[in-house]
């Protein structure tokens, strides 16, 4: 499908509980639960919806992906992406890092041995020589590829 169509029609076409040609907004914060543990598919909105569900499945056509994620916050995003790494891994951030991502590494990722290595990410050269000189980097977490683009 073209973009403009994806836009559209992708992801999840419709809604089979209503016959909605769109799928609607649903605002509820609980779902009914066949038993305890016994749910049919929602349990809670704050960890799935069929809303969500829907943005997802149309993520994911949109950017020829498997899967997509939406998060209620930016800071939602990028502490599910850091809880991805390990102990002892570590990660190259930009000197001009969101200062919540900076907090979040250096107060609570850090205790939990995740490190970090700070860049000038606007020196493209530069931190290709130093991604190349740490042998103990595991991401650059930077837009790296608007700084290619202005280089």
């Amino acid at each position: 499908m073209k973009e403009q169509t994806l836009l559209i029609h992708g992801g999840i076409d419709g809604d089979a509980a209503t016959g909605a040609v769109s799928v609607p907004i649903y605002q509820t914060s609980t779902y009914r639960q066949r038993a305890l543990g016994e749910n049919t598919g929602w349990e809670y909105s704050r960890t799935g919806n069929p809303t969500r569900a829907a943005l997802e499945a149309l993520v994911a056509d949109l950017e020829g992906g498997t899967r997509g994620f939406a998060f209620g916050s930016g800071m939602a995003a990028i502490t599910a992406v850091l809880s991805l790494f390990r102990t002892g891994d570590k990660v190259l951030i930009s000197k001009n890092v969101y200062g919540g991502t900076f907090r979040v590494l250096d107060k609570v990722f850090k205790s939990f041995g995740l490190g970090y290595a700070l860049a000038d990410t606007d020196d493209v050269a530069g931190l290709i020589r130093l991604s190349v000189g740490i042998e103990d980097v595991d991401d650059i977490w930077s837009d790296i590829e608007n700084a290619i683009e202005k280089a």
